[in-house]
């Protein structure tokens, strides 16, 4: 089949669309990356999707108008990645939309989560079938809806000799825990059945991008959106007392499974950093780098204190493996654990996220359960997400 996967995240700065050529079944999925395009969202749009972020702000009738606007955006992007290929939408299969997250709360009274960016309108103007909502099956079968990107990793980076750590940065951090594993003579069952290793963990680790690009908006008075490759932090000092009072955020302690968002590490935590960096007289530089390094402490400290070993080999995707003072300063925490980017095994790490909603949706599609309940928490593997044709 050929898929469009979409992904907007926590970061919302626009959608990444890949287009994709899937064959096969688990556990050895056959697969290539056609096209990967980056749409950054209209000002406007990146407005009113932060606007919406807050319970203060996101009233629902500008709920109702956001889902059908971003709808229209992931179709126009889905038509760029198709226009991109030279290809047309009749010879397109589906399309699997993660959708834009506005509220994320699976241990709330009532576990819920909430994906924007209407199907209907995405079949419509594409004619194409959708696959969409996929976190909220994982939510009702008891799962934190989220890393649902755990089973993909397992697919597409399992190494029969090295445990590895798959660490995406995008606005949130997450990493699969994939220990050294032979995926071709294993045990996994096949076909219909779920991809289901319990050895295999994921969670969130933690703030990723979310607190650097607060920062950098706020220094800058909204001019820059985000640190490019680390150079503000790399003009910084990071203040070791401010980044342990930060590192002793109760969420960082807590035993996985977990997932974290917007709701925690959004504007409200940003506004706390900065007013107790302002009391410490920190330059901008110096939060900045305060805040880079409170991403790569936590997935260090994760690490230590939550996968079964040491990872053997770490590779990184989304927006932060580009920063380069965050990088610099994995290695040099991660020691001695090799770290790549995904880059380095042919999967582009702004395109990472969107690949695995392409696969996700290919298994929907074949009705195949997709979440992997030992990273998620659910009480079984489900198949993910809901088609509209």
């Amino acid at each position: 089949m050929k898929v469009i996967g979409l992904m907007s995240g926590t970061s919302a700065d626009g959608i990444d669309a890949v287009l994709m050529e899937i064959a096969g079944a688990p556990p050895v999925l056959d697969w290539r990356l056609i096209q990967h395009v980056s749409l950054p969202h209209p000002a406007g749009l990146k407005d009113e999707i932060f606007a919406c972020f807050r319970p203060e702000s996101g009233s629902v009738d500008r709920l109702c108008t956001l889902n059908f606007a971003l709808g229209r955006v992931f179709a126009q992007a889905s038509l760029a990645c198709i226009e991109a290929a030279g290809m047309k939408p009749a010879e397109i299969d589906l399309i699997g939309s993660h959708g834009q997250t506005l509220w994320h709360d699976p241990a709330g009274a009532i576990p819920s989560t909430l994906q924007l960016g209407e199907p209907a309108v995405i079949a419509e103007m594409t004619g194409i079938p959708v696959v969409s909502n996929f976190r909220t099956r994982d939510v009702a079968a008891g799962g934190q809806g989220a890393p649902l990107v755990a089973y993909v990793d397992q697919l597409l980076f399992s190494h029969p000799t090295r445990n590895r750590a798959i660490q995406n940065i995008g606005g949130i951090a997450n990493v699969t825990y994939l220990p050294a594993h032979d995926v071709s003579h294993n045990d996994m069952q096949k076909s219909t059945q779920p991809l289901v290793s319990e050895t295999v963990l994921a969670f969130d680790t933690g703030p990723g991008n979310m607190l650097i690009d607060d920062m950098v908006r706020r220094a800058t008075a909204g001019a820059q959106a985000y640190d490019q490759d680390g150079q503000m932090a790399a003009q910084g000092q990071l203040d070791e007392e401010l980044l342990a009072e930060l590192l002793a955020e109760p969420y960082l302690a807590l035993a996985p499974p977990k997932t974290t968002g917007r709701e925690l590490f959004g504007s409200q935590f940003g506004a706390k950093i900065w007013q107790l960096a302002q009391e410490r007289q920190l330059s901008h530089n110096d939060i900045i780098a305060t805040c880079s390094a409170l991403t790569a402490f936590s997935i260090r400290d994760a690490y230590r204190q939550f996968l079964p070993h040491f990872p053997d080999e770490v590779i990184v995707s989304g927006g932060g493996a580009r920063n380069k003072s965050l990088m610099a300063l994995l290695q040099s925490l991660l020691h001695p654990a090799k770290v790549f980017i995904s880059d380095d095994f042919g999967l582009q790490v702004e395109a990472k996220e969107a690949v695995a909603f392409a696969i996700l949706a290919y298994e929907s599609w074949h009705r195949r359960p997709g979440n992997q309940p030992s990273a998620t928490g659910a009480k079984r593997a489900v198949v993910l997400g809901s088609i509209t044709y």
